[in-house]
């Protein structure tokens, strides 16, 4: 029979890039303790990388070496693991939609769960807790204007208003005055702009 650390890996190599491996999962294998051993011990094997208290995943290997799961996969999975809603922040969507240039130096998502850091590789990704209308329609282009349009403020996001028009499709404009009723007023008055051309 295998041994702890070997069924750990074992049960890692199941899992697709990005899934995360929570010790709590692994509770069946033995006691806490020899769990968090055997999971240190992978992590400085580099078979696993530690992303946060008791989170862990596998890292790609490539023919060109090994590396970290990508950052989407990683929240994509944790997400659904833990059943938060999870999407792109404010400038990251403004980026994404051609409304500014700016690249955010740092990675942050906004997260119907706790406010917390994750660090996967050498990269470190925020997930900062935001309020349910800033969660609409989260993995979709609308979404990223309703986020875009939150980070310009009430002031910029007239101007940003003009420039997003020609970008989304009737489809997009459909999805964002559908949730417009959940919207601070601010914000539903500039989706109101940009639907009722």
């Amino acid at each position: 029979m295998p041994n702890m650390t070997e069924q750990i890996l074992e049960r890692a190599r199941t899992l697709p890039e990005g899934a995360p491996l929570r010790a709590k999962e692994l509770l069946h294998l033995g006691s806490r303790a020899a769990i968090d051993q055997s999971l240190s011990r992978l992590v400085k094997a580099g078979q696993l990388l530690r992303a946060g208290r008791g989170l862990y995943v596998r890292p790609v290997e490539t023919r060109f070496g090994v590396r970290p799961p990508s950052i989407p996969k990683v929240i994509e999975a944790l997400a659904e693991a833990r059943g938060e809603t999870v999407a792109s922040n404010g400038a990251s969507a403004a980026n994404a939609l051609g409304l500014t240039t700016q690249v955010p130096v740092r990675t942050v998502y906004w997260t119907s769960g706790p406010s917390r850091v994750l660090s996967v590789g050498a990269q470190t990704v925020e997930l900062r807790h935001a309020p349910s209308w800033q969660l609409e329609l989260p993995q979709s282009r609308a979404g990223q204007a309703i986020r875009a349009l939150a980070w310009f403020g009430k002031q910029r996001s007239r101007e940003a208003v003009q420039t997003l028009r020609g970008k989304l499709s009737s489809a997009e404009l459909q999805s964002l005055t559908a949730v417009q009723g959940r919207l601070p007023t601010w914000v539903a008055q500039q989706v109101s702009a940009l639907a009722h051309v």
